[in-house]
């Protein structure tokens, strides 16, 4: 069955889409999305370092100053929120943050959903500081397309997930380093001289909210510090 989507005069057949992009680089995905997705078009970002690498390609390589949509839980590392800050400034981002409405500290958070939420409803947790705002972001923007930073190799869930795809919405969501390896990643950083968290060189390959992420042993998933100790594999944003 052919996969399409219309918004406006747009109509694309993902289908063929996807086995015309399957080998090519990112950098050539994100040249079509960008051409063919005039407006509409966002990247989210966690500023994990795959998102970085997209923003580059983005900014850098394809000029381009596609909206990145970025969500503050309120419980990001320290040091994620400073790399927000680099990446503004180095690429002059134009960043949408979106959060939990009337909330803006961690006490506040506390005061009106109780302690550490994440531990006694996590799915909860997540519709709150995730889910929710994500949507809202979308449909401000007026999206047809977003962005995603996930690889094929970086969780058993995510094996066999399409270059383009549709939304629950029925917006195309486009994977543009589906196919790369982690190892491809880094070495696009290192080639470009590409900023990114220093947890990645502490333990953490994959990077949440602060109380619910962990550093990885050898041989683990990249994904494995993620909610440790519990059944999920993804925040409920790409489900």
């Amino acid at each position: 069955m052919t996969s399409s989507t219309t918004s406006s005069s747009i109509n694309f057949d993902l289908d063929q889409l996807n086995q015309q992009f399957e080998t090519a680089h990112p950098r050539d995905i994100l040249a079509w999305s960008v051409e063919n997705v005039p407006t509409g078009l966002v990247q989210t970002s966690a500023f994990n370092v795959d998102d970085i690498v997209i923003t580059d390609i983005l900014y850098r390589e394809l000029k381009k100053q596609t909206p990145v949509i970025f969500l503050d839980t309120l419980y990001h590392f320290p040091q994620t929120l400073e790399l927000v800050d680099k990446v503004i400034e180095v690429y002059n981002l134009n960043l949408k943050l979106y959060k939990t409405p009337d909330i803006n500290s961690r006490e506040e958070f506390a005061a009106k959903y109780g302690e550490a939420l994440w531990d006694k409803d996590i799915t909860q947790f997540h519709q709150i500081t995730k889910i929710e705002p994500l949507q809202r972001g979308l449909q401000e923007l007026n999206t047809v397309a977003w962005i995603t930073g996930r690889r094929r190799d970086q969780a058993v869930t995510r094996a066999n997930m399409p270059i383009f795809e549709l939304d629950n919405q029925g917006r195309m969501k486009i994977n543009p380093i589906a196919t790369w390896t982690r190892k491809e990643t880094w070495e696009y950083v290192k080639e470009h001289g590409v900023i990114y968290n220093p947890l990645h060189d502490q333990g953490y390959p994959s990077i949440g909210d602060e109380p619910i992420t962990s550093k990885i042993a050898e041989g683990e998933d990249e994904r494995a510090g993620r909610w440790r100790g519990s059944e999920k594999t993804e925040c409920g944003i790409h489900i």
